[in-house]
């Protein structure tokens, strides 16, 4: 089963955040609440954790470019 990596929402008012840097690669093993990605906020730096175990199949959220709260930035295949 596929589970979706989706731009967190860190605050009330945050409507999108940015790709700092992935801290994992597509083909890669992780573990759910590893940390794969880190996002940035108006104010903060946040490291997002994998929600699932398994193969990061596909990384959607490209370094430096902003996306809104909820969008895709990766599907994982648990497993």
């Amino acid at each position: 089963m596929s589970v979706d990596v989706v731009m967190p929402k860190l605050g009330l008012t945050m409507e999108e955040g940015s790709v700092v840097r992935w801290l994992k690669n597509e083909g890669d093993r992780v573990e759910k609440g590893e940390v794969i990605l880190v996002v940035e906020t108006e104010k903060v730096e946040y490291e997002l954790e994998s929600p699932a175990s398994g193969m990061l199949k596909k990384i959607i959220g490209q370094v430096e470019q902003v996306y809104p709260v909820g969008e895709v930035m990766a599907v994982i295949e648990e497993g």
